[in-house]
């Protein structure tokens, strides 16, 4: 068996598994939810030249738990839908699910300002797939696991409530198939810019 194909389910029971054990330790104020706008930005890249990814705008919604005053794991959800052009032009849109689980590092001594550095993993799930060359279906890989680097800050606007700023960088890639061939590895690897608010309990 491939090895991706054997890290694929462990990668996806880890970055679920750990969240769900939280609830039992938590108490007052170790969680925080954020709802960010995002840039998904793809840096795309593969072996079929002209190949692009475009650029997709999406809500975001996560979870931070505070292990201490410092360290916190925050889980990252959204889905986006992309267009996919070679030479500029379309090829349809698939749609990308990549939830992302990153243990950051929270600088606490800087008053209101509460910068962060980040980084995990990202398990990624390809759906609702219109890809197309001509009257020839394109098909995806169907997941991808990679891994995610993250920096930024809360800025406490009020008690408990916080605007953020947020960018992760995450290695995400598929393979692009016609009949059972594989035609090019396709590197997504989206740079996410993100701003919104915060509430900590």
């Amino acid at each position: 068996m491939n090895t991706t194909y054997r890290l694929r389910p462990l990668a996806a029971a880890l970055l679920f598994a750990i969240p769900l054990a939280l609830p039992a330790t938590a108490s007052a104020q170790n969680w925080m939810v954020r709802l960010r706008a995002i840039d998904v930005a793809p840096n795309a890249s593969s072996s079929l030249s002209g190949l692009d990814v475009n650029n997709q705008w999406a809500p975001e919604l996560d979870f931070s738990y505070f292990f201490t005053k410092n360290f916190a794991a925050e889980l990252i959800l959204a889905t986006t839908r992309h267009e996919v052009t070679l030479d500029g032009a379309s090829l349809g849109k698939v749609s990308v699910l990549p939830p992302t689980l990153t243990l950051q590092y929270h600088f606490t001594d800087l008053g209101a300002v509460k910068p962060y550095v980040g980084a995990g993993l990202n398990v990624t799930w390809f759906y609702n797939n219109g890809l197309k060359a001509g009257k020839t279906n394109l098909d995806v890989e169907q997941s991808s696991v990679g891994a995610a680097l993250q920096a930024g800050l809360d800025y406490e606007i009020q008690k408990n409530w916080f605007l953020n700023l947020d960018v992760k960088y995450i290695w995400l890639s598929t393979d692009v198939s016609a009949a059972g061939t594989t035609l090019t590895k396709l590197n997504i690897d989206p740079l996410v810019w993100g701003i919104g608010v915060g509430y900590r309990f």
